[in-house]
């Protein structure tokens, strides 16, 4: 079994390879810069380097959402088209959870990955390691940071929080979180392809046509359009 990992949901860029039990290569970046021109690019070279073709992969594994609307659209868009080409099976996964992934593994509280979704919002959610498996304690959600640290802080476990965009909200949950509220180091805030591709590992393929994304919210263009046609 070798497989595919792709994410391209955030500023972060992530590719990897993994076959059995064994990470083959992964390739990340964090830049802003636009995914749709690097990461072809950047799945060809993983798989030269690897000594890998195509024809070698199994299975393809993308991170779905939320996140940034147009990377969203390009990893999902690349994953249907190589795995619907390749007739093999395709699963997605959250791109939350990916990010929560690593560093939950070895955290004894709970885990909220972060990404930022503008005007004090945050994409979130809750995680932790149950026999073994990354569980969502709280499902992805859309909601402000300030309400997000307010309920965190009546839970009786310590909080990691990760992620790049931490900066922007830190300060709502130190306010209302004070020590309980523990963050992740510069290492961690990236996620990782290699985590992507093993949580899919094991799950089974979806239908390649009617997979979508998840974007836990329309975009504003969208929003504004159904709202002129009375369906909001």
């Amino acid at each position: 079994m070798t497989i595919l990992a792709i994410d391209t949901s955030n500023n972060p860029l992530g590719v990897a390879l993994i076959e059995e039990n064994q990470v083959l290569g992964e390739y990340i970046t964090n830049l802003k810069k636009n995914h749709s021109i690097r990461i072809m690019p950047a799945i060809q070279t993983l798989m030269e380097d690897c000594g890998k073709s195509t024809a070698d992969l199994t299975k393809i594994v993308v991170a779905k959402g939320p996140g940034s609307y147009t990377g969203v659209r390009i990893g999902v868009t690349i994953a249907k088209t190589l795995a619907w080409s390749l007739n093999i099976p395709l699963v997605g996964i959250s791109s939350l959870e990916v990010l929560a992934a690593g560093p939950a593994r070895h955290f004894e509280g709970y885990v909220a990955p972060i990404f930022d979704a503008r005007r004090g919002q945050v994409y979130t959610g809750l995680y932790q390691y149950q026999n073994g498996s990354l569980t969502a304690v709280v499902p992805d959600l859309l909601t402000m940071s300030v309400e997000w640290a307010s309920k965190l802080a009546n839970l009786d476990r310590p909080i990691l929080f990760v992620g790049n965009d931490i900066p922007l909200h830190r300060a709502a949950f130190e306010e209302q979180m004070g020590d309980k509220a523990v963050f992740a180091n510069a290492t961690e805030q990236n996620p990782r392809p290699s985590e992507l591709a093993w949580l899919g590992k094991d799950k089974p393929g979806e239908d390649v046509h009617t997979f979508v994304p998840n974007y836990i919210r329309l975009a504003e263009a969208e929003a504004k359009w159904l709202e002129k046609q009375g369906k909001i």
